[in-house]
């Protein structure tokens, strides 16, 4: 009765979507009562019908008032009509990007013929990074309202219809005017979710803290776009989605444990596992996905703890009505499809093929022994991943014009891992709210199955491999399909009971402890632990740093990051314009586990310079900040300077003369700017920036900022001991800077360019370029557009390069 009733509710919303039946409607649900009087032993069906009838009505009358009801009340009847100004307040956490934030904007206001007018609607706002809103500011808002494009075939408008979206705002005027004015349990819960990843983000590098954010919180504005399209190709996007996938791994994996430490008794491994799920539900801020999931889990778990028969069908379909109520735009939403599918595709397809696969491995090695349980293992994770991807293959076939050849193969290899991934990453980050040094070394645990999935992923996500382009999917040929699986379910249903996923799950976990019979728990524990900190240790002296120096040119796109390392000390000059770009390439460039830069240098606080900064500053243990104090208005050098506050990190203006130690008679000295600052130029926080030379033995650096021919002029005249064997060219290589005098000057014999590759300003200027090949030679101008990270390491005497680090 109740998938009946489920059913009907979930069909009556999509009749909804379409047709606008007039509420008196409902009334035909009478017309089965009086058959009661003369169909007694029908009664039953003929009030479910009535009742079916009712819902049916008040569900399409409800989503079709929820679609297309639009007056003056609504926020979205003032689209596309030009400018306008309106107040709202923050009413989701912020979805943070690499160069932009999107506010959820629950709009209470609208500025219309000289008046504050009281409208309903949500609003998609997309702001800079900086400055920082929150969940709970009350902002009012100057900029154009806009009816959603669509994006290239992406059906951008519908996407954000179904999160109850119809109104977008981009980069307006934005003035804060008020704070916390959201409902307080969820600031809370919004507070500990930023805490959690703020805690990964600083105990993991990159891409794999951002994988981790992705897995545990569903938080994925932070991954790589290559890596994002490696798990796409490859067929394991779901693992990336928060999704009901996860929560039964985590269901599983407590419940696991709740038998483990507490056995069966009073069900205290059941209600450890609902705390669990919930907990997760929470910190993951209430992603429809995973509330979906969360009461559908805790539909078995209370189940099996009454003593009663558990039916995944009826959680399924009513955790789907629920959702559906909830919000009735979700339904038209390819992830709430998708994940959908895969839970129905683990809960019916999965036991057939699991005890499909068994059956074979009993009939060919028996019912006992390492190697069954072994090939149990496999037969259980291959079948999971089968029954997804069986499950919702047409639906990624339609939406996203794909279809993955690896998926079974990478699903099979990354299931464990995520596994590992969740118990492991949950772990740190709880840690972490405690003590960050113990959460960095549970971080490393978790570091190397992190370092595995992107692994697979990109191994098995290779654009000639791993999928195919599907053009001819239909509505049609889906709903055929849905029918047929269906139809061929229940065919094998008769003749065997299915499992429910939880079970199955909590049964993988049990087969998986099986695997060496001979030895107890507690040793298998022991030497899966040993053998991890042994490959952590082998892996660790293996990228232990050497004594020579090192200076790195980072490709972080259009902007200036350079990393200078010294046996163990570390200088980082510029951030660039990406928080992204510069974690991803300070992770490749150090260890995994060195979350320290021992000094950051600003040069100026222009936004390709500095931006990146800002994300160093958040994640790294900076010990030093050294920046010039000329006055110049920057949302990111206040926040970076806060952070630095907060953080006690130790301030040091750049002047000439202050110099740097690293050691080993490494220097770098701060020859500009002077005791007074050069005004009345072209750009003066240019001409301002630090200027540094970095002297070991015979070679010398010469890093020129943004500094334009003002300032180099001025260093000739003060006779600033310039000399450069390797000149980071000023300006990314623009004609305002790099003179013919000054050349002759610092006389270089390679130089480097810091530019991003198609930048709109045309750098570098084909003229800088003609002389420097004269100057240096064509083949010693290096260029990050070009030839990537450029790292060159000397020992004072002698010099080595190294492109595309």
């Amino acid at each position: 009765m109740l998938i009946y009733l489920s059913c009907v509710w979930v069909v009556g919303i999509f009749v909804g979507y379409k047709i606008d039946l007039p509420p008196w409607f409902c009334l035909l649900a009478l017309l089965p009562l009086p058959w009661l009087f003369v169909a007694r032993p029908y009664r039953k069906q003929l009030i479910l019908v009535s009742l079916g009838i009712f819902l049916f009505v008040m569900a399409a009358v409800y989503a079709y008032g929820s679609l297309y009801s639009v007056d003056e009340s609504k926020l979205r009847f003032y689209n596309d009509l030009g400018p306008a100004e309106i107040k709202g307040t923050v009413a989701a956490d912020p979805d943070v990007r690499d160069r932009s934030t999107r506010l959820t904007l629950s709009v209470d206001a609208i500025f219309v013929d000289g008046a504050w007018r009281e409208v309903d609607g949500k609003a998609l706002v997309v702001v800079p990074r900086y400055p920082e809103y929150a969940y709970g500011d009350v902002l009012h808002l100057a900029g154009e309202l806009e009816t959603p494009s669509p994006i290239g075939d992406f059906d951008y408008r519908g996407y954000l219809a179904h999160q109850g979206i119809y109104t977008t705002l981009y980069y307006p005027h934005v003035d804060v005017l008020g704070e916390d004015q959201g409902f307080t349990p969820l600031a809370w819960i919004y507070a500990l979710r930023g805490r959690l990843a703020d805690t990964l983000a600083e105990v993991l590098p990159e891409p794999q803290a951002a994988l981790a954010q992705g897995i545990l919180l569903g938080l994925r504005g932070n991954i790589p776009a290559d890596l994002n399209q490696d798990f796409v190709r490859s067929g394991m996007s779901h693992l990336l989605a928060i999704s009901g996938f996860n929560v039964s791994i985590m269901a599983g994996i407590m419940l696991g444990v709740g038998l483990w430490l507490f056995g069966r008794k009073r069900y205290l491994y059941i209600w450890l596992a609902l705390v669990a799920v919930w907990f997760y539900t929470v910190i993951t801020g209430f992603n429809p996905p995973v509330v979906r999931a969360a009461v559908m889990a805790s539909l078995f778990l209370i189940a099996e703890a009454l003593g009663r028969q558990r039916s995944a069908a009826a959680a399924l379909t009513l955790a789907a009505a629920v959702m559906v109520g909830i919000n009735p735009y979700i339904l038209g939403d390819a992830s709430f499809q998708l994940s959908f599918m895969a839970m129905a595709g683990l809960i019916f397809i999965y036991p057939v093929l699991r005890d499909f696969g068994r059956g074979i491995v009993t009939s060919r090695l028996g019912d006992d022994g390492f190697f069954v349980s072994l090939a149990d293992m496999m037969v259980d994770t291959m079948s999971a991943a089968l029954a997804a991807i069986i499950a919702v293959w047409p639906l990624i076939a339609y939406y996203f014009g794909l279809f993955s050849l690896t998926g079974p193969l990478a699903t099979f290899l990354a299931t464990p891992l995520l596994t590992v991934i969740i118990a492991i990453g949950s772990l740190a980050a709880l840690s972490g709210l405690v003590s960050l040094p113990v959460a960095q070394i549970i971080g490393w645990l978790a570091w190397p199955f992190l370092s595995l999935m992107i692994l697979v992923a990109g191994g098995l996500g290779s654009p000639s491999l791993a999928s195919v382009q599907v053009d001819w999917i239909n509505p049609a040929f889906i709903t055929g399909y849905y029918l047929a699986l269906a139809a061929a379910v229940l065919l094998h249903a008769k003749r065997k009971r299915l499992r429910s996923l939880v079970a199955g799950t909590a049964g993988f976990m049990q087969g998986s402890v099986g695997l060496s019979p001979g030895l107890s728990r507690g040793i298998r524990w022991l030497m899966v632990a040993l053998l991890l900190l042994a490959a952590l240790v082998s892996y660790t002296a293996a990228t232990l740093p050497g004594k020579d120096l090192r200076v790195s040119f980072l490709d972080v796109g259009q902007g200036d990051a350079i990393l200078i390392r010294q046996g163990n000390r570390q200088i980082l000059i510029d951030g660039g314009p990406s928080p992204q770009a510069i974690t991803l390439e300070l992770s490749r460039c150090l260890p995994f586990w060195d979350r320290t830069i021992d000094v950051v240098v600003l040069t100026h606080a222009h936004q390709d310079h500095l931006a990146g900064l800002v994300e160093v500053m958040r994640r790294y243990g900076v010990r030093q900040l050294i920046y010039p104090d000329f006055d110049y208005p920057s949302p990111q050098l206040d926040a970076m300077l806060a952070l630095a506050g907060e953080k006690e990190v130790a301030c040091t203006v750049a002047r000439a003369g202050l110099q740097i130690e690293l050691g080993d008679g490494v220097v770098i000295e701060v020859l500009s700017p002077g005791g007074e600052f050069i005004t009345g130029t072209a750009s003066d926080v240019d001409n301002n920036a630090a200027v540094l030379l970095l002297r070991d033995g015979d070679i010398t650096f010469l890093f020129t900022a943004d500094i334009l021919s003002d300032t180099e002029l001025e260093l000739i005249y003060e006779r600033a001991g310039l000399s450069g064997t390797v000149l980071k060219v000023a300006h990314h290589g623009s004609d305002s800077s790099t003179t013919p005098q000054f050349l002759a000057v610092v006389d270089p014999r390679a130089a480097v360019i810091s530019v991003g590759a198609d930048n709109t300003y045309g750098l570098p200027d084909d003229s800088v370029i003609a002389l420097l090949g004269e100057k240096v030679g064509a083949d010693n101008v290096y260029r990050t557009d070009e030839d990537g990270t450029i790292t060159f390491t000397t020992d004072g005497k002698r010099l080595w390069v190294e492109v595309g680090d």
